[in-house]
């Protein structure tokens, strides 16, 4: 054990933790973590059980044990808050700023959550939490901290500066120094450079920018991260409907929102139920698959009927059967590729955006020009590859022309509905848009064979 005196991420350090876990060996966890990072700790504590890793957190530092607690894995954060009496876990929650407290207090039961806040010795940080504990999570109001620097604009720089020192002790990074009036209400902010170079009687009010970007509590999050993203913040602070200043929003923060949301849309579009990660059990697992692969099962079911339906068809022309997986593969890669362009910009939308109608016509050109190119290939592949007649490479290339505008369509189509109705368009893509395809390009298929060799 005595061989490793600095942090490794690596299963040798795994192995001599638990094992100074068993031995209670106090100094060697303090000593070899005492300079790690604190989320590849957070990444060595997800490997170990509950008790193992309640153990190593009240080994070290309160206010280090606060930092890794939040970056700890959701399922494994949990596991240690609920394992926590309510006195030790406010200790914790004491050496937080106030918007990571809210995100651990709001996986407790009401009674519990209370609990804590009533053993918090910051009374201060209290009022923060209960504050900010009224907003959506998800909201601007529910990702702010309420930790933030502010000067009065009828300071003079010799006081902002000694404010920033006090109030600087609760802030771990200061992005920004904000400008308020008598009233709270946001004026503007004013670099650390400009006040630094100033003289001490200058006032703020002489020194301040009023070009300010702001975001009401309210905002959705979504909002939050592109208003970030567009103007390139690191901060940005949020007001009230009176617009007086209540907190800010670090980037850090919409960094967690941005991952948190890839995640359930990519789940979302490859047919996953319910938010799940690869070290959840099998039943959650399997729970978040089910249905999705029912409703696929369903569907090729249904496309077996329609098969069957048209079996003296396929038993007349039996060469009808090879081209089955090319018509519901190409349905399906079509689908896929419209709902996703949709989606992106469902998720980035622009005041610039053309209208439904004008979205719509271009779509169409687009599915002409591929199926044309598309059908065109298949005509020429099953005429003089396949060695076919004209007439039956014709129904292969028609219902694939077919297909290729119907899958575009649908693909287009059925996000917006979605978005319309308040439901997440990533889920049209996925297992909905490759079943409805493939039962559509199918039928279609069928319906152009029947047309054309009069089955």
């Amino acid at each position: 054990m005595e061989a490793i005196k600095s942090f490794e991420l690596s299963k040798e350090y795994l192995e001599m933790l638990r094992e100074s876990i068993e031995e209670a060996h106090i100094p060697f966890i303090q000593e070899s973590m005492q300079e790690a990072n604190k989320a590849d700790i957070a990444s060595l504590l997800d490997e170990l059980d509950m008790e193992e890793a309640l153990f190593v957190l009240r080994a070290l530092d309160p206010d280090f044990s606060a930092d890794i607690l939040i970056e700890l894995d959701e399922d494994s954060q949990y596991k240690v808050i609920t394992a926590m009496p309510p006195e030790e876990l406010a200790t914790l929650i004491d050496h937080m700023d106030s918007d990571d407290a809210v995100d651990v207090l709001n996986q407790l039961v009401v009674n519990d959550r209370e609990a804590v806040i009533s053993h918090l010795e910051q009374k201060e940080k209290s009022l923060y939490i209960i504050e900010l504990l009224r907003y959506d999570e998800d909201s601007a109001g529910g990702l702010m901290a309420k930790e933030i620097i502010k000067a009065n604009l009828n300071w003079t720089v010799v006081q902002t500066i000694e404010e920033i020192r006090r109030q600087a002790e609760n802030v771990e990074k200061i992005f920004s120094i904000y400008v308020v009036d008598n009233k709270e209400k946001l004026l503007g902010r004013v670099a650390l450079k400009k006040l630094i170079l100033a003289a001490s009687d200058t006032r703020v009010a002489d020194l301040y920018e009023d070009n300010i970007i702001s975001v009401p509590t309210y905002m959705e999050g979504e909002e939050v991260a592109e208003i970030m993203r567009k103007y390139d913040l690191e901060a940005v602070p949020v007001v009230n409907v009176k617009n007086k200043l209540v907190g800010r929003i670090t980037v850090d923060d919409i960094l967690d929102l941005i991952r948190e949301q890839a995640d359930e849309d990519i789940q979302a579009m490859t047919g996953f139920s319910d938010d799940v990660e690869e070290s959840d059990s099998v039943y959650r697992l399997s729970r978040a698959r089910l249905p999705w692969l029912f409703i696929g099962m369903v569907g090729g079911l249904i496309g077996a009927g329609f098969i069957g339906f048209f079996e003296e068809g396929l038993s007349a022309v039996t060469a009808l059967a090879f081209f089955i997986p090319l018509i519901t593969a190409t349905g399906g890669n079509v689908g896929i590729q419209s709902s996703t362009l949709v989606v992106q910009s469902l998720a980035n939308k622009s005041v610039f955006e053309d209208s439904l109608t004008k979205r719509f016509f271009k779509v169409l050109l687009v599915a002409v020009f591929n199926g044309l190119v598309l059908a065109g290939f298949v005509l020429l592949t099953v005429v003089f590859l396949y060695g076919q007649e004209t007439k039956f490479g014709l129904v292969v290339a028609i219902a694939l022309f077919s297909v290729v505008l119907l899958a575009s369509f649908m693909g287009t189509l059925t996000p917006i509905v979605l978005d319309k109705l308040g439901i997440n368009p990533a889920m049209a893509s996925g297992p909905f848009i490759t079943t409805a395809n493939d039962l559509l390009g199918l039928g279609v298929y069928f319906a152009v064979a029947t047309l054309l060799l009069n089955l």
